[in-house]
C-alpha cells in the first residue's frame, strides 16, 4: 500500500469512525438537557409520569454513554495513528481543550453516578434535581471543548509559525478563534434538537404500537416542543455559520452554494445537479445568498472563481448541505404543526400518518446531524489545519491502515448491534404500564 492509498485509508477510517461517534455523542449532550427538563416539569406539576420518564431515559442514556466512551477513545488512539505529522505540528496547542474534554466527561459521568445511585434516597426531590445541573453541564461542555478543537482546524491562530513549527503558543488565544462561537453553538443547539426528536419518535413509535397511555403522549408533547425551541435556535445559528464563512472561509461557503462567479445580488442555490460544471434542475431563490453571507441583497459574494483549483473544496459538499437544511426546516414546521395543533385540538396530530412522520423524524435527525459533520469536514478539504497543514501531508504513511480499518469496522458493528439490543430489551422487558403499577402510580 503506497502514501496515497495510506491517505485515502486513513480518511475513510476517520470519516468512519467520526460518522459512528457522532451519534453517541450527540445523544450523550443531548439527552441529559431533557432528563433534567422532564424531572423539572414532574416536581413542578407534582406528575410522576414525567419524573418517571426521567428515570427511564437515564437508563437508557447510560447505555449511550458507556458506547460513546469506547468511540471517543478511539478517536484519540486515531489521532496519534493517523494523523502523526498534524498532532506533532499542533499537539501542544490542542492539548488543553483535549484534557478539559476528558474534564468535563468525568465530571458528568461522577454527578451521573450520583444521580442514579440515590432515586428515591431523598425526602426533598429539588435536592436530587440538583445533581442533574453538573451531568448536563458536564455533557455540554465535553461538546464545547471537542468542538473547539475542529474550530480550531479551520481558523487556527494564537501561535507564530517558525521553520515548520508552532511556536509561541497562546492557548486561549487558539481556543477563542472566529471559528468558535458559531461552531460551538451550532453543536449544540443542534444536539438538543435531535436528541428531542429522536425520544419524540420513540414515544411516538409507542402510541402507533397501541399503548396509549397518557405517559406517552406526554413524553410526545414534552419532546415536540423542545425539538420546536431547538430547531428554530439552530436556524437561526445556521444564519451566523453562513457569515462566519463568508468572511473567514468563503472557498467553503462557494463550494456549498456551487457560486462559480463573484458577483453582487447573488442567489442561492438550492438541489439541482452539477453536470460537466453546468447547474442543472436547481431552485435559485433571488438576493438569498447575500443576505445570508451579508445581511445585504445587493452585497457582493466571492466565488470559486478568486481561488486556485487545488483550493477548492469537494464540490459535493452542495448536497450535504441541501440534506441537512432540508431536513432541519422539515422537523421545524413538523414540530410547529404538532404544538400548535395540539394546542388548538386539532385532531390530525394524533392520527397515524402524522405519528409515522414524526417517528420518521428521529432517524431524520441523526441523518442530518451526519451531513452537517460530513460537510464541514469535507468543506475544509484540501486542509487538515486551514491554510498550513494539508491533509495529505498531516497522515501516516503506514501500510497497515487498511487492517485497522477493518478491525474498526468490526468493533463498531459490534457495538451498534450490541448497544441496540441491550436498550430493546431493556424497555421491552419493563414497560412503563408495568412500572408505574409496581409504583402505585397508574394514572390513565
Amino acid at each position: 500500500m503506497g502514501a496515497e492509498s495510506s491517505v485515502w485509508f486513513s480518511r475513510l477510517l476517520t470519516e468512519l469512525t467520526l460518522s459512528f461517534h457522532i451519534i453517541y455523542a450527540t445523544i450523550g449532550v443531548g439527552v441529559p438537557l431533557m432528563i433534567m427538563l422532564a424531572q423539572w416539569v414532574g416536581i413542578r406539576n407534582g406528575d410522576e409520569h414525567y419524573i418517571l420518564l426521567a428515570r427511564r431515559w437515564t437508563r437508557g442514556f447510560v447505555i449511550t454513554v458507556a458506547v460513546g466512551v469506547v468511540t471517543g477513545t478511539a478517536i484519540g488512539l486515531q489521532l496519534s495513528l493517523l494523523w502523526p505529522n498534524f498532532m506533532e505540528l499542533a499537539g501542544n496547542v490542542i492539548a488543553l481543550p483535549l484534557f478539559m474534554e476528558t474534564f468535563a466527561f468525568f465530571f458528568e459521568a461522577i454527578f451521573l453516578g450520583i444521580y442514579m445511585y440515590t432515586w428515591d434516597r431523598f425526602k426533598n426531590p429539588k435536592k436530587h434535581l440538583l445533581l442533574l445541573v453538573p451531568v448536563a453541564i458536564g455533557a455540554s461542555f465535553s461538546a464545547i471543548f471537542i468542538t473547539i478543537v475542529n474550530a480550531f482546524m479551520n481558523a487556527p491562530q494564537g501561535f507564530d509559525v517558525v521553520d515548520g513549527q508552532l511556536v509561541n503558543v497562546n492557548p486561549l488565544v487558539a481556543m477563542f478563534n472566529p471559528a468558535m462561537p458559531t461552531k460551538v453553538a451550532h453543536v449544540l443547539a443542534t444536539a438538543y434538537m435531535t436528541s428531542a426528536f429522536v425520544l419524540a419518535a420513540i414515544a411516538a413509535y409507542r402510541l402507533l404500537k397501541g399503548s396509549h397511555h397518557v405517559y406517552h403522549k406526554k413524553a410526545l408533547l414534552l419532546t415536540m416542543k423542545l425539538g420546536l425551541i431547538f430547531s428554530i435556535a439552530s436556524a437561526i445559528i445556521g444564519d451566523f455559520s453562513g457569515k462566519y464563512l463568508a468572511q473567514y472561509q468563503p472557498e467553503k461557503l462557494a463550494a456549498a452554494e456551487w457560486h462559480f462567479e463573484t458577483e453582487k445580488n447573488a442567489s442561492l442555490i438550492m438541489y439541482g445537479v452539477l453536470a460537466d460544471g453546468e447547474v442543472k434542475y436547481e431552485i435559485r431563490i433571488p438576493y438569498a445568498l447575500s443576505i445570508l453571507a451579508h445581511n445585504n441583497p445587493k452585497a457582493e459574494v466571492i466565488g470559486l472563481d478568486q481561488f486556485a483549483k487545488e483550493d477548492i473544496p469537494p464540490l459535493y459538499i452542495h448536497y450535504l448541505f441541501d440534506i441537512m437544511v432540508t431536513i432541519g426546516v422539515g422537523l421545524l414546521f413538523l414540530s410547529l404543526l404538532f404544538v400548535i395543533g395540539t394546542w388548538r385540538g386539532w385532531r390530525f396530530v394524533a392520527a397515524g400518518w402524522f405519528r409515522r412522520l414524526i417517528v420518521l423524524g428521529g432517524p431524520l435527525a441523526i441523518f442530518a446531524i451526519e451531513a452537517g459533520w460530513w460537510m464541514a469536514e469535507v468543506g475544509r478539504q484540501p486542509w487538515i489545519l486551514r491554510g498550513i497543514m494539508r491533509t495529505e501531508d498531516a497522515a501516516t504513511t503506514s501500510t497497515h491502515v487498511d487492517t485497522m480499518l477493518l478491525l474498526f469496522a468490526a468493533l463498531y458493528l459490534i457495538l451498534a448491534i450490541g448497544s441496540i439490543t441491550v436498550l430493546t430489551r431493556m424497555f421491552r422487558h419493563n414497560p412503563v404500564e408495568r412500572e408505574l403499577a409496581d409504583r402505585g402510580g397508574e394514572h390513565r
